[in-house]
């Protein structure tokens, strides 16, 4: 893809305003629009995809529930999990969607290698894997030819909510962070790596 890229720190926001500013940024963009990643933190909240089986909710608890216009079935955000929302132009840049999901799964592979973790891609479910359990999940929309939403990355959180879906639709499927891979790093840290293996795999 070359196109230069936009990388906006969001900090801690709600879903639900940043859903709406992305969907803006796609309305208003226009041909000569730079694409942008943003990179945020929600606060607990459980989100389901446009043909997401509200099914694979088992037991919500207390987090609220939405459902929204990504791909994919239902995920967990909360704090302690980077968000990597992507706006792309898919037109500008040539490329496909399962393209721009292997350049991001490309990315975080790349990325968390520095801390001497060996991920990998699955092709049946998109996102990146480590030893079976999952690190990282993917869900996009494409509009007028531009992606949004993105990716998150599991990184030092509470991951209990997990155990009240079927994450990704996959029944059994277990979830890891990088805590648990025994990786130390703070939220500046990781954004500065991914952004670099974005640059990279993007550019």
């Amino acid at each position: 893809m070359k196109n230069s890229l936009i990388f906006r720190d969001m900090g801690m926001q709600l879903f639900s305003h940043v859903w709406e500013d992305m969907q803006r940024f796609t309305d208003d963009r226009h041909e000569h629009t730079q694409d942008e990643i943003w990179f945020v933190e929600h606060p607990p909240i459980y989100t389901l995809g446009l043909n997401a089986d509200p099914a694979h909710i088992l037991k919500a608890g207390n987090i609220p529930i939405l459902k929204i216009d990504r791909g994919g079935q239902v995920t967990y955000h909360g704090p302690g999990q980077l968000i990597v929302y992507v706006m792309v132009d898919l037109q500008r840049s040539g490329s496909s969607i399962r393209s721009l999901v292997q350049a991001l799964e490309t990315a975080v592979i790349s990325a968390v290698s520095k801390y001497g973790v060996e991920a990998y891609a699955r092709r049946d479910a998109p996102g990146v894997y480590v030893s079976g359990q999952k690190l990282a999940a993917i869900g996009l929309r494409v509009r007028r030819s531009c992606t949004y939403h993105g990716l998150s990355v599991n990184v030092d959180m509470d991951l209990s909510p997990y155990q009240g879906i079927n994450p990704c639709g996959f029944e059994d499927l277990e979830v890891t962070q990088l805590r648990n891979l025994n990786v130390k790093v703070d939220m500046l840290k990781l954004q500065k790596d991914m952004e670099a293996a974005l640059k990279k795999a993007l550019l």
